[in-house]
């Protein structure tokens, strides 16, 4: 291993695009240092169901030879990305993180992220582990097992974008694909120190439909805001397969995102108004984010948004949309699944038409009080999540006051309900060396600000790089 193998790894995007163009760089030398990167830290981590070297080198040639002519297919051409195996790949098998899909079937379609993703040019190194069928936001399933967050090996990276975590935090890949139904960007980008956007919901396209609905986003992973912005500037726009996706507008990302915070109106929310428990590292580390936000110099008054935990609608919604995924699965298929999705699908079997459209009523209310919350703050900032990163093995932070996995991340489910866009930024560690995030939260369709409040932080307060080579 040699200094330059990490320092080819840990370049961001946006500057690996811009040494592309200056032809001071080539994205042949780039992949090469992931790949081995990839290759040798890959067995300590278990970020990945599948790897395709061979694959992401060949990419990689094609894109130098694009560069070279100055023909580039897109502003993230010969950078390199990770899937997760959620998203539909050509010519890959999606697993989900189960032993129960059939490998042998034709994989013939791309999901539109995946698509978009080609269509730039981005060299694609393989698909990324998660939790069976995204079902918890931890990093351990019955296909692949315990993936291992690159901060502490002892630790998890979260979920259920689990390995697109693990892999973008140790320096595998630039930019990732991740997916959030109730904290599964936020929450791993938490444990991993990465900085990850769930967008608005259909800013980003999707197929197939989700199970779990409204609840389900997609959205970028990298190691800067910047990043962010750059891969949510690939993936939006509208897909004749997805109804509910929002109209390509033809926005960059990227602009007006250094335009800073001055004269913004943020909320500071510690606990939302009902978080039973938040570590105190973690509060202690948020609270200096806020207060950093108001020396960048918004206006920021510590008050909670004045809504009730929304935790049983959101858990109606999630056990239904958990029986949908398993509605077909035999008795011997059922015994294979992870014990803990089970329960959540046999909950699901016992909920009625009523209750779960009770529980959209409830949506439905929550987010009209976050548009009413937001006609006086331009932001929303919480944690992310209330604890720093579980070790492996563990469910509960504290089974004392929990009782499922959501309830040490308090803080992220709420906004899937309503549908905003929401970050989390990393902003310190542990004095166990863990990383800290803090979650952003905007109106509703205003992913822009979000960004925009990330990178002014981003700016004044670079975070850490994993250890982990």
């Amino acid at each position: 291993m040699t200094s330059t193998e990490r320092e080819l790894a840990f370049l961001s995007a946006s500057e690996q695009v811009e040494k592309f163009r200056q032809k001071k760089l080539s994205p042949v030398e780039v992949t090469k240092a992931v790949v081995a990167r990839m290759e040798r830290l890959e067995p300590k981590l278990n970020a990945f169901v599948l790897r395709d070297p061979e694959g992401a080198l060949k990419a990689a040639q094609a894109s130098e030879a694009r560069w070279q002519k100055g023909q580039p297919l897109g502003p993230i051409d010969g950078v390199s990305a990770t899937i997760k195996d959620l998203f539909l790949t050509k010519g890959w098998p999606t697993l989900r993180g189960s032993t129960l899909t059939k490998r042998d079937q034709p994989w013939e379609e791309d999901a539109p992220p995946v698509a978009r993703l080609k269509e730039s040019g981005a060299v694609i190194l393989g698909k990324t582990t998660m939790p069976e069928y995204g079902w918890k936001a931890l990093g351990d399933c019955p296909l692949t097992g315990i993936s291992r967050n690159p901060w502490d090996l002892e630790r998890t990276p979260g979920g259920s974008s689990t390995g697109a975590a693990a892999a973008t935090a140790a320096g595998i890949g630039a930019l990732a694909l991740g997916t959030d139904g109730g904290g599964s960007i936020r929450i791993p980008c938490h444990f991993t120190g990465l900085p990850g956007l769930k967008p608005t919901f259909g800013r980003v396209p999707a197929y197939p439909a989700s199970p779990f609905g409204m609840l389900a986003h997609t959205g970028p992973m990298a190691r800067t805001v910047q990043d962010c912005a750059l891969l949510l500037t690939v993936l939006t726009g509208a897909d004749d397969r997805d109804p509910y996706a929002l109209p390509r507008d033809g926005a960059d990302y990227r602009a007006g995102l250094e335009d800073g915070i001055k004269g913004m109106k943020i909320a500071f929310s510690p606990a939302l108004g009902f978080a039973k428990r938040v570590d105190p590292e973690v509060a202690e580390a948020v609270a200096r984010a806020a207060r950093a936000l108001a020396d960048l110099g918004a206006h920021v008054e510590e008050v909670d948004p004045g809504f009730a935990d929304p935790r049983e609608a959101w858990l109606t919604l999630w056990y239904a949309g958990a029986a949908k995924a398993l509605a077909t699965a035999t008795p011997a298929e059922r015994k294979r699944l992870d014990p803990g999705l089970l329960v959540h699908v046999e909950r699901g079997e016992k909920i009625s038409a009523v209750q779960y459209l009770a529980a959209d009523v409830a949506r439905a209310d929550l987010s009209r009080h976050m548009q009413f919350f937001h006609r006086r703050y331009d932001l929303l900032v919480t944690p992310s999540v209330a604890v720093p990163a579980l070790k492996v093995g563990t469910d509960l932070s504290d089974p004392g006051v929990e009782k499922e996995w959501i309830d040490w991340t308090p803080f992220s489910y709420p906004f899937n309900l309503t549908r905003q866009p929401a970050a989390s930024v990393p902003c310190g560690l542990t004095r166990a060396g863990l990383p800290i995030g803090f979650q952003i939260v905007g109106r509703l369709y205003d992913d822009k600000t979000v960004l925009r409040a990330a990178r002014a932080y981003e700016k004044a307060h670079p975070p850490a790089q994993a250890p982990l080579d």
